[in-house]
Parts: structure tokens; C-alpha cells; sequence
């Protein structure tokens, strides 16, 4: 990562060689996304267990142009983050596949669509749960709460700009896919 890396350790005391090994998979991400801005990492042990040994999480927060990735996993769903090495390699594994989406998502090819148009949010309905989008060539194209990905529904407001997926419906045209820009599915 060509930006300052903020590591930080609770509940663990400060190893170079930890630090390395996050610094190391750090530089990896640009490989995957060179737009990163800043990054911070959270090495904590967050509750010790003298029987069963300790359960280490690791949090990623990478900001990045429209967005804030964040990744943390919950070590008591993971148990073989008993070795902190493991830990690292999940956490920056997640991290690599959110920014590779989201580059993907900037790059307008989300899932296997090559270029998404991009709206507006013309009018909504929360009681019917649909609205209407307004193409920058003046048509109208109608919606449904299940479209919008990842149940970004009640977050949509008049005006928003969306990228969307356009198919013929029973009544004309409709978005199968609509998706906030700048906004990576709800992470």
C-alpha cells in the first residue's frame, strides 16, 4: 500500500514480524486496487480463553474512492484463528475479493453486465415498494424494492444516481438491477 498503514495491536503486544506480514499482504491489495487511499488494521485478541487459547480478530477498514471497505471477522465463528497467521491471510483474503468487486462495480461490469447505464431516482413508492428511475435521455424506467441490490430499497431518496440493469417487463420497460454509485453493497 503506497499510502501510511495504521496497525494497531490490543490485547497483544507489537511484533515486527506480525507487522511485516501485514505489511506484506497490505501491498498485495494494490495489485488488486491501486486507488486505495488509506488503510487501517486491528490486530485484537478480544477475549482470552486460558483452557482453549486465544481467538485472534482482525479488522481492515480501506478507504477508497466512494466508499469505506470494512472487513472483520468474528473469531468465535472461525476457531482455527487460534493461529494469528491464519487470521491475516482470512481477513486480507476478504478484503482482496471486496476490493476486487468493487473495482469491478467502478469499472460498471457487475456481474457480467459490460457497461450499467446510470439514473436517477425519479419517484418512489415505500408503501408499494417500487419507484421509477429517469435516464439521462428523458424515459422512465420502473422499478421494484427486490431490484435493488442488497435491500437498498429504503435507503434510495428522489434524486439519488443509481447504475441499473434494463429488461422489457409485462408493461414496458423495467430495471431488474438497480445499485446506488458509490455505494458497495452494504458493507
Amino acid at each position: 500500500m503506497r499510502l501510511p498503514l495504521q496497525i494497531t495491536f490490543h490485547n497483544l503486544s507489537r511484533s515486527d514480524e506480525i507487522e511485516a506480514r501485514i505489511r506484506e499482504e497490505a501491498e498485495r491489495l494494490d495489485e488488486v486496487y491501486d486507488r486505495i487511499m488509506s488503510g487501517r488494521i486491528v490486530v485484537d485478541v478480544p477475549h482470552r480463553h486460558h483452557k482453549e487459547g486465544n481467538l485472534y480478530q482482525v479488522r481492515i477498514d480501506l478507504k477508497v474512492p466512494g466508499e469505506e471497505i470494512v472487513v472483520k471477522h468474528d473469531p468465535a465463528e472461525h476457531s482455527e484463528h487460534r493461529v494469528l497467521d491464519l487470521a491475516i491471510r482470512d481477513a486480507f483474503g476478504e478484503a482482496r475479493r471486496r476490493l476486487e468487486e468493487h473495482a469491478r462495480i467502478e469499472r460498471g461490469q457487475v456481474k457480467g453486465h459490460a457497461s450499467l447505464p446510470h439514473a436517477r431516482v425519479a419517484w418512489l413508492s415505500p408503501e408499494s415498494g417500487s419507484g421509477f428511475l429517469a435516464t439521462p435521455d428523458g424515459r422512465e424506467i420502473y422499478f421494484h424494492k427486490h431490484s435493488v441490490l442488497e435491500g437498498g430499497f429504503p435507503d434510495l431518496e428522489v434524486g439519488m444516481e443509481v447504475r441499473f440493469v434494463e429488461e422489457q417487463g409485462e408493461k414496458g420497460p423495467q430495471a431488474s438491477t438497480v445499485q446506488p454509485v458509490g455505494r458497495h453493497g452494504g458493507h
